[in-house]
């Protein structure tokens, strides 16, 4: 051991035993993760470490782009308890505004901050420009699957609307197929009714869709009735949108084979609409239900990709 100890610092291993050529000085700057962060991430080397700040809670505002509405109060009283406990332990994101910062992410914390009468709040800030901002609480909402459905379709209808992106952009920003957002943005199109039963939490989005598929909406409303009246679960609620589907269609005659009443349900559910299969399994008509330029759009992207 004493040796090893008393070795040069300059001096190179013998490598007469392994047949090995010693590496030449630097290789191991050039191999493999020693290569640095810019051999494998480009940009990456020049890339600035974001460093929270301290904000006082009295210099934050909440943000008009919040795709988040409603707070359990429940949770809320937890998340108050572990912030008087332990403080905010995960920075917010804000964006300087004229009189002092908006929360683009972190809302809750902040508020839980506010409660417990914290000082200051950990912060992040960024200079985000107004369609960064909502993608940015959108996609933290998502990744905390904080967001009712209805939340993320409003939220998913402004960058489409406000920002001028299209279905596959919204999908590709926050990380979902654009058969998902295009199925999220139809959930907007349901009777207000039904919204508001799905906001409560009445119904599933789950329900939403099945309910989605009987076509028009005094169907819809009828058989949600109900389902909201007697507590029926998403499968028997396809189950009585089934024969509402049979009578908007003229001239469709039940498919008797039960491969093709599944495959009908099946597709209902992917494409958000009413689905018919006239004929039996080797030869036969498959027609898709739409109610506005809009929803052809929606259907031939879908199909199209």
């Amino acid at each position: 051991m004493s040796e090893n100890l008393s070795r040069p610092a300059n001096r190179r291993p013998d490598t007469s035993r392994t047949g090995q050529r010693p590496a030449p000085s630097g290789a191991g700057q050039r191999r493999g993760l020693g290569r640095g962060l810019g051999a494998l991430i480009p940009g990456a080397e020049t890339a600035v470490v974001e460093r929270p700040a301290e904000i006082p809670v009295s210099r934050l505002r909440p943000s008009g782009l919040q795709p988040r509405q409603a707070m359990d109060p429940q949770e809320f009283a937890g998340l108050v308890e572990s912030v008087r406990r332990h403080g905010v332990l995960q920075p917010i994101v804000v964006r300087p505004v004229a009189d002092g910062f908006e929360v683009v992410a972190g809302e809750r914390r902040w508020r839980a901050a506010e409660a417990a009468g914290q000082a200051t709040v950990p912060a992040i800030i960024r200079p985000l420009s107004d369609p960064e901002a909502l993608e940015l609480a959108l996609v933290e909402n998502l990744q905390r699957e904080d967001l009712g459905a209805l939340e993320r379709a409003r939220a998913y209808r402004r960058l489409v609307d406000d920002f001028g992106m299209t279905q596959a952009q919204v999908a590709e920003r926050v990380g979902k197929s654009q058969p998902s957002v295009a199925n999220s943005l139809r959930l907007l199109q349901l009777p207000p009714q039904m919204q508001a039963s799905l906001d409560a939490g009445r119904i599933t989005e789950g329900h939403a869709r099945a309910l989605m598929a009987a076509g028009s909406q005094v169907a819809m409303l009828k058989v949600w009735a109900r389902v909201e009246r007697r507590g029926l679960s998403v499968r028997e609620t396809e189950a009585l949108v089934r024969p509402s589907i049979s009578r908007e269609i003229p001239g469709r005659s039940r498919a008797k084979d039960p491969h093709l009443r599944s495959a009908e349900q099946d597709l209902s559910r992917r494409y958000g609409t009413k689905v018919a299969v006239v004929g039996t399994s080797r030869k036969g008509v498959l027609s898709l239900a739409y109610y506005s330029e809009e929803d052809l759009q929606r259907l031939l992207d879908l199909l199209l990709g």
